[in-house]
């Protein structure tokens, strides 16, 4: 069956939307210096137009199959396999595309752990692991126009890191950051805060309605420092 590559002749016209074919997608990440990133666990990759997913899936199934290559039991495999899908990260505009993204991240990382899980370690696979993918690629995978840096709500696209505590094994600790922190070289959570807090003295100001109240501002959250396998409980301090 070949390959869809166009959803629309008007999607194609209005958002330039044409996906990228299987071989080219093999072609880019066969490439040596590409490789050597992706047998780095902890190398990080972001498509900033992601559509649903070509390079993050192909990418999700190679970094699985290096972190079961890293990992001599199934405790370390659980760890290393969401050690590698944390670090993949995804942009795309058009929300339904987006959709699609998370739906081809979850169903790619289910499989693929799942028949790693048994075929290598002769074990069912760990439901906490499977759940706290399905959290780290929600927080992963975004909707928004890379280049606005923003997304169809005109609120900064945010991010979260998975960041291994030094002293502390199999720990991690999620940290939120606004896209453009990260490409201008910011610290994750303040910068959060920061807008936050300008948002909220904004509507304070101009955004009260006939009633006198204004839309809710949530407060950022600060993620506890839990187990890779833990994930999935999103423990705050």
């Amino acid at each position: 069956m070949p390959e869809k590559l166009i959803k629309s002749s008007d999607r194609v016209k209005d958002h330039g939307e044409v996906f990228t074919p299987q071989k080219t997608v093999d072609f880019m990440l066969d490439q040596p210096e590409v490789e050597e990133k992706i047998n780095d666990l902890m190398a990080t990759f972001l498509e900033p137009s992601a559509g649903e997913g070509a390079f993050l899936v192909e990418l999700l199934k190679r970094k699985i199959n290096v972190a079961a290559g890293n990992s001599a039991t199934i405790s370390e495999f659980n760890e290393n396999s969401l050690v590698a899908l944390s670090t993949l990260y995804g942009i795309e505009y058009l929300e339904d595309n987006v959709e699609m993204l998370v739906m081809n991240m979850i169903t790619t990382f289910v499989e693929n752990y799942s028949l790693l899980t048994v075929k290598k370690y002769g074990v069912q696979p760990d439901d906490k692991v499977e759940k706290s993918a399905k959290v780290i690629i929600n927080a992963n995978m975004a909707q928004g126009d890379t280049l606005k840096r923003e997304n169809s709500e005109g609120k900064p696209i945010i991010f979260s890191e998975w960041k291994m505590i030094p002293g502390k094994i199999n720990k991690v600790q999620r940290s939120e950051y606004t896209f453009e922190s990260i490409v201008d070289g910011g610290t994750a959570n303040d910068t959060v805060v920061g807008y936050q807090k300008g948002r909220s003295e904004q509507l304070s100001l101009f955004d009260l309605d006939d009633r006198g109240s204004h839309e809710e501002v949530k407060t950022p959250k600060s993620y506890s420092v839990v187990k890779w396998i833990d994930i999935y409980r999103q423990q705050v301090e």
